[in-house]
């Protein structure tokens, strides 16, 4: 059997600090005297201590050493180019680009259907992240495991679900993911192991941090990929999960999409450390920043932490900052962001700037692009013509998933049964 907790004698990780003189806080006097400094310069690979593995993984860092604070004006310093595209297969690059935008108009339709009242309940849409949502799919193998907050329809057709069953679970049709009992917020599919789909903030993080404790519980190498909010780093499952993710070295990676707004409030207004990818520092997990505008770096930023989650059997943390183009929900009018915030969202749109790029690359011609746009608008159409021609559940089958096995005096009591039988 393995032996999950932290050996007493293995090196412990420094928590992240500032590069410069923080750099050397933790140290000794003595140490300090024969310490180098800190350089920018050096190479990922040279970085020997936490501290600077965790500091120069920032690919969307703020310009001048600064944080991303706001004062005012809330515009965030970005990486001003793309990944370099020169060494990628185009056949590649044009995928991730039909992903993106298969994603986009899938969510467009969603949103539709939803002033349609053609699906109800409540519905949050991935428009602005669907760069980060291909480069982190592309980053999973078939076998790891993905566990993902409500907002998570990109997710649950990047992992492999089919458009036509995650548009029938939103319209509530037993062809659905969930037989249409779940809706927008909770698909799951056990078969490309996207296991949720979780409404409650954070409830996802403890059942994530379950799973890597049963794969290394059974020595496997799998790998699971926890997404979620950046609200969710001020709850207590996140410190919680963390924690134990750290003490008994699991294999999992938490991924924050930081859209910069919890809800209606800024990063900046519910955390005292607005830069999430170091909040892990207090466990000592390593965190890595991302552009999440950018799918190369995103992927490439992914795969490197999942592959070492798997071969090193410890935890990692990953915040990808982006764009949410609407509000919180299809209902939220965003009436809380100025008219500057809404311009800096719409400038900052992944699949425009990743289109962009392959244009001026020669990679996507004006035929492969209206192409791609037909195929995805037929896929996106064939979705939403499934759902809508699929049968509701019968209401007889309303307690059938309550558990996954039969327990005892359960009750199935319908809303206009009596309380106690005659």
């Amino acid at each position: 059997m393995r032996v999950l907790p932290r050996q007493l004698d293995q090196p412990l990780l420094r928590p992240a600090v500032e590069p410069g003189v923080g750099a050397h806080a933790l140290a000794s006097p003595e140490q300090q005297a024969t310490a180098p400094a800190f350089s920018g310069s050096t190479g990922p690979e040279e970085a020997d201590s936490y501290v600077e593995r965790h500091t120069m993984a920032d690919t969307a860092k703020p310009k001048g050493g600064g944080t991303t604070r706001s004062t005012g004006g809330r515009r965030r310093s970005r990486k001003d180019s793309p990944s370099n595209i020169a060494d990628e297969q185009p056949k590649v690059l044009l995928e991730y680009y039909r992903q993106m935008l298969l994603i986009r108009r899938f969510e467009e339709r969603t949103g539709q259907a939803y002033t349609q009242a053609r699906i109800g309940g409540y519905c949050h849409l991935n428009l602005g992240e669907e760069a980060t949502i291909v480069g982190l799919m592309t980053a999973l193998q078939e076998r790891d495991y993905l566990f993902t907050n409500y907002r998570d329809h990109g997710y649950a057709i990047g992992k492999g679900m089919s458009p036509r069953s995650v548009m029938a679970e939103l319209y509530g049709r037993s062809t659905g993911a969930a037989k249409g009992w779940g809706g927008s917020m909770h698909m799951y599919d056990t078969e490309t192991r996207m296991l949720g789909g979780y409404g409650i903030v954070g409830g996802q993080l403890p059942l994530a941090t379950g799973a890597a404790l049963a794969i290394s519980y059974r020595g496997g190498d799998e790998v699971v990929m926890c997404q979620m909010g950046d609200g969710t780093t001020n709850i207590g499952a996140w410190h919680e999960s963390l924690n134990i993710a750290s003490l008994w070295n699991l294999p999992v990676i938490f991924v924050v999409i930081n859209n910069y707004t919890g809800m209606g409030t800024p990063v900046e207004a519910s955390s005292a450390e607005p830069e999430l990818y170091k909040r892990g520092s207090a466990f000592r997990i390593e965190g890595v920043r991302v552009d999440g505008r950018d799918v190369l770096a995103v992927r490439d930023a992914a795969a490197n932490l999942v592959e070492r989650a798997r071969s090193e059997q410890r935890p990692f943390l990953l915040e990808a900052t982006s764009y949410r183009m609407k509000g919180h929900s299809v209902v939220d009018p965003a009436k809380y962001r100025t008219k500057e915030q809404v311009e800096e969202a719409r400038s900052n749109d992944p699949i425009t700037a990743f289109e962009a790029t392959l244009e001026k690359a020669g990679i996507l011609t004006e035929e492969a692009k209206q192409e791609i746009a037909d195929s995805v608008r037929e896929e996106v159409a064939d979705a939403a013509e499934f759902a809508e021609n699929s049968p509701h559940p019968e209401v007889s089958t309303l307690f059938d998933y309550t558990y996954a096995t039969p327990v005892a005096n359960e009750s199935r009591r319908m809303p206009a049964d009596p309380v106690f039988a005659e």
